[in-house]
């Protein structure tokens, strides 16, 4: 995938955040996320928060929402397993969780060390009562993040937009 690719995406997704209101980004710095990363912090109409493990995500954003805030947590597959006792925060409270997840473990994966989260991690969402929405296509990205963002935030329900590794493109460790 080409830098305009990631651009042009992660542009659509930043104009859909605004749209439903987000106010607050809590992320683990990631190389799928960056260009979106960049332009929330960018943004006057919102905060970003750099998280050290994903489940702080969790909770800063349950806060925010008892505040009065939107917001949406950014973090790559491997970080879902960390989230997983976390999740009944949302589950008990019918607190809203929005979470855009970059694959990791899929297609085209060189590391083998991502590979067991990678293919378990819708299972182990769904199994924790998220609702998840698997993306394989640039194309869809958008118009299911903002569903996505409808179905969390009126329920409230905690759901996932997996973002897949045909979309991002496979990692390697060269430049």
């Amino acid at each position: 995938m080409s830098q305009l690719d990631f651009e042009t995406w992660s542009n659509g997704i930043f104009q859909i955040l605004l749209n439903q209101k987000i106010r607050q980004v809590a992320y683990v710095p990631d190389a799928g996320h960056l260009h979106l990363i960049r332009r929330c912090q960018e943004s006057e109409r919102m905060i970003s928060v750099p998280l050290t493990t994903e489940e702080e995500g969790v909770a800063l954003l349950a806060g925010a929402w008892l505040g009065g805030d939107r917001g949406v947590l950014l973090m790559q597959s491997s970080g879902v397993g960390n989230c997983l006792n976390m999740f009944s925060l949302t589950k008990v409270c019918r607190m809203p969780l929005l979470m855009l997840v970059t694959m990791r473990g899929e297609w085209g994966e060189f590391n083998p060390w991502q590979v067991p989260m990678g293919q378990i991690t819708e299972k182990l969402l769904t199994t924790a009562g998220v609702l998840t929405f698997p993306v394989f296509a640039s194309g869809m990205l958008e118009e299911t993040v903002d569903a996505a963002a409808k179905m969390v935030f009126e329920g409230p329900a905690a759901g996932a937009v997996l973002i897949s590794q045909r979309i991002l493109g496979a990692k390697t460790f060269e430049k």
